[in-house]
């Protein structure tokens, strides 16, 4: 079981960027050479925050409102939520740091070098669903600005046109890949945050703390547990698969993990609190229902911010390419004979005509709670087996091991049974099935919900269940790690006195 075999056919080759890092990457999710990874925790923050300071993001904080709450009660929500989630989620980024390549394919470790497709699968759907709803709330947003600024009608050939215009540089950043994407997030950081401050001051005359519409729930409790799950919970848990796609590039040898967890959830808290409080803020000032925000977003907007209105929606969408770029990874990784920049432009026509299908087919907030319902209840069982197998095995990793199915090989330490762990997967299955019972949705509503109350503790199902049977399915077995030596060599100690240089 420790050897690989492989196949006649040649692994794909792979090289670094370019010195000026001007280039388009060549990495997919094969393992990040030492030499090349000279990243630092802060790109981390400046990626997720530059990236997501956008109307894909902020259309987030509507959803509360759209549920009949408050103010008070949907920001309270919101950052309860974003907290529980984005603990279970941050320290997932530990796995790419350790690994060298991408959550996805590190998480071979648990469910086994084909096994980790689910992860693949995972991120693919939830990175598809997000980048085609911002490309969506963007196309929306500037058709209807357009048409206030210039009386250029709002119809189907106008959403079509801006729907195509903005996907070129989403799918453009996302090819030239990490880099480029670091670069934007620091550029994007500066320049969204002042327009989000401008929308402050634009919308502040007309804000009011009141709910716009009835309660989507019987009561005002379960309701704002389920504004906690789907807004708060879900919004670190979009991250799932997405943070390892930059701290795959840090090298622990120079900065400790800690820090790097601890830049991790900086990046998360500020790049969704921000643009989802802005989006509570905004949706309540302009008296959004339960059927649209962008809209009533455009329509009460004073004339003279339009224009930063507009603004944020083109420059989102560029923004917005942090998700095509790990679409491209996970579909690299699923199909391996693809290269990353033939999967990156696959997965950007894929989503936008994914958008144009919803533009005229679906409702924006049934398309949003579907998402969110799918991301908790699915997602939360994946991170909790990845995270007790990185406990479990102390952080190693056999990284030659978990890119046995990326070379169209078999064996390793992680190959278990033909590729599959049968334990994590059948944790993870029952820990899903568990969390779709018992959601609480306009969409769904499951039947484990008259054992729980009626309240939505979905989540928090679907991560006991799955971490209680993982565990104890495989409690007699031992979990495959990289030897010492191996290890030490790839991952000098960095417990002691960092060397010069080092994140403090």
């Amino acid at each position: 079981m420790d050897r690989t075999r492989q196949e006649p056919s040649p692994s794909p080759a792979s090289t670094g960027p370019d010195e000026t890092g001007y280039g388009i990457e060549a990495h997919g999710v094969d393992t990040i050479p030492e030499a090349e990874r000279t990243g630092h925790p802060r790109d981390i923050v400046s990626v997720l925050v530059g990236n997501n300071l956008s109307l894909g993001v902020i259309i987030f904080g509507w959803l509360p409102v759209a549920f009949g709450l408050g103010f008070w009660d949907a920001l309270t929500s919101t950052i309860v939520g974003s907290l529980i989630g984005t603990a279970l989620v941050a320290p997932l980024t530990l796995t790419s740091l350790r690994s060298g390549t991408n959550q996805a394919t590190a998480s071979g470790a648990e469910f086994g070098v084909r096994g980790r497709l689910i992860g693949s699968a995972l991120g693919l759907v939830m990175s598809f669903g997000y980048a085609g709803l911002a490309l969506w709330a963007a196309g929306d947003a500037v058709v209807a600005i357009l048409d206030r600024m210039a009386g250029i009608p709002a119809n189907g050939a106008s959403y079509a046109v801006t729907y195509a215009v903005l996907a070129v540089p989403t799918c453009a950043c996302a090819v030239f890949g990490y880099a480029w994407l670091v670069r934007l997030g620091r550029f994007l950081t500066v320049a969204m945050s002042i327009v989000l401050a401008i929308g402050v001051f634009a919308y502040a005359g007309d804000f009011s703390t009141a709910p716009t519409t009835d309660l989507a729930l019987d009561t005002r409790w379960q309701t704002w547990i389920l504004s906690t799950v789907l807004v708060g919970i879900s919004g670190p848990m979009s991250y799932l698969t997405i943070l390892g796609d930059y701290s795959r590039y840090i090298s622990p040898a120079r900065h400790r993990p800690r820090a790097v967890v601890a830049a991790t959830a900086a990046g998360m808290l500020v790049s969704l609190l921000i643009p989802t409080v802005f989006g509570t803020f905004t949706a309540l000032a302009a008296r959004a229902g339960t059927d649209d925000y962008i809209g009533p977003l455009v329509a009460a907007a004073p004339g003279w911010f339009l224009i930063f209105l507009l603004a944020n929606a083109v420059l989102g969408t560029a923004g917005n390419s942090i998700s095509v770029y790990s679409m491209g990874l996970d579909l690299d990784a699923i199909l391996p004979r693809w290269s990353r920049l033939r999967s990156t432009v696959v997965c950007s026509i894929i989503t936008t005509g994914l958008v144009y299908i919803g533009h005229f087919a679906w409702n924006a907030q049934d398309v949003i709670t579907a998402l969110m319902v799918l991301l908790t209840a699915t997602g939360t069982p994946w991170a909790v087996i990845c995270l007790i197998g990185y406990v479990r095995s102390g952080g190693r990793y056999e990284t030659e091991a978990l890119q046995v199915y990326n070379r169209r090989a078999t064996g390793g330490v992680y190959w278990y049974r033909a590729g599959w762990n049968p334990d994590a997967v059948i944790a993870w299955s029952a820990g899903s099935a568990v969390g779709l019972l018992a959601v609480d949705a306009d969409i769904m509503r499951g039947p484990l919900l008259h054992l729980t109350g009626d309240i939505d503790i979905s989540f928090l199902l679907s991560g006991v269940v799955s971490g209680l049977l993982y565990v104890g399915l495989s409690a007699r077995k031992p979990q495959p790690m990289a030897t010492s030596e191996a290890h030490s060599a790839r991952h000098p100690d960095t417990s002691a006195q960092p060397p010069a240089g080092a994140a403090p």
